[in-house]
């Protein structure tokens, strides 16, 4: 006759959730077969191994799952970034601290975050952009109008002004008159969609290639690895070209002159949403590096206007490359943690 224990096993074994049970090293006691999928180890090969051997990155800090065992305190965390063997996968992730007569133990539930969820933070996501784009645009135009007057009035002052030394605070006023108007046109970004005409991507990206190599220090390189299968598509080149760039670029900035990687990759992608459409087929251009990472504290604004990272950054090259892919109808992903960063841009072949 099945023992309590044997339907507790049962249950486990079915559930579509992970469950691992760990010790006070968060060293691995007990994986459901979830668990094994999800980490792609057999169980025999998972059960005494530390978790955080296991993972490349982890977005929850591996330390605050110590201190709830400490504690006897529970939590759960609604996203987390787990990256297993190279793929990155987001998970709800919840902890709850058991003793047994002999060892505290921490039970871990972890369950991959239903795709139509995903889609819904994505599209909440990108009304958001696109509301911190529109500001940014208002108030763009409203500084445009003035500047101008200002510029205007500053010319007339310097034709009337007898005294050359005095032309030179009126020369200022225009120089940076002049500098601010330049700020407010990339502000405003690329208005409406170019001249589409039928195109390879792959000739795109080789330009883009060709352009960074020039500006790159010696120990960074640039891999391609291209699906040569990829049809010719409607596109304007010039606008693709400087959205790669724009990303391409950061990548460069990012690595600086450490010795790094780069890799611009292409593939076929099926069945793809974009904003909320459906598409059979699309193109699939991923952006990779080595670098640092970008910072937990601007990846989830990483393409509003102004956000940078980088110290004397404008913050508007990524924001620039979601309009002009947005106008192709196409849709920017990025994951990042340290030493990777991975730049995904779909655009749609077929619907």
């Amino acid at each position: 006759m099945p023992t309590r224990s044997d339907h507790a096993k049962t249950l486990l074994d079915n559930l579509l959730t992970a469950v691992i049970v760990m010790d006070e090293r968060l060293c691995i006691q007990f994986v459901n077969p979830a668990a094994e999928q999800l980490l792609s180890l057999s169980k025999r090969r998972l059960i005494g191994l530390e978790l955080p051997y296991l993972l490349e990155h982890i977005s929850v800090d591996l330390q605050r799952l110590k201190q709830c065992l400490l504690s006897g305190q529970g939590f759960t965390d609604s996203e987390v970034t787990l990256v297993v063997e190279g793929e990155a996968c987001l998970v709800e992730l919840s902890a709850t601290p058991m003793a047994d007569q002999h060892q505290r133990l921490l039970v871990v539930e972890l369950r991959k975050i239903d795709q139509q969820k995903k889609i819904s933070q994505e599209q909440q996501q990108h009304a958001q952009q696109l509301a911190a784009k529109e500001l940014v645009r208002g108030l763009a135009h409203e500084i445009k109008n003035p500047l101008g007057g200002l510029r205007g009035a500053a010319q007339l002052l310097q034709k009337e002004l007898p005294d050359p030394a005095l032309r030179e605070y009126t020369g200022i006023i225009i120089e940076q008159a002049d500098r601010l108007r330049v700020l407010v046109d990339r502000l405003l970004g690329p208005q409406r969609p170019g001249r589409h005409q039928l195109h390879n991507v792959h000739s795109v990206l080789e330009q883009v290639r060709r352009l960074v190599e020039l500006e790159l220090p010696p120990a960074v390189r640039i891999e391609r690895d291209y699906d040569p299968s990829i049809p010719e598509f409607e596109m304007e080149p010039d606008q693709l070209q400087q959205a790669f760039l724009n990303i391409v670029r950061n990548a460069a900035e990012a690595l600086g002159d450490q010795t790094g990687l780069i890799r611009i990759k292409t593939r076929t992608a099926f069945q793809i949403t974009i904003h909320g459409q459906r598409y059979r087929l699309a193109t699939e251009i991923k952006i990779i590096d080595n670098g640092p990472g970008i910072p937990e504290a601007i990846r989830d604004t990483l393409f509003y206007p102004m956000i940078t990272g980088k110290e004397g950054g404008t913050g508007l090259g990524l924001s620039i490359a979601q309009t002009l892919i947005d106008q192709h109808k196409g849709r920017i992903d990025c994951i990042s943690w340290p030493g990777h960063t991975e730049f995904t841009i779909f655009l749609p072949l077929r619907k």
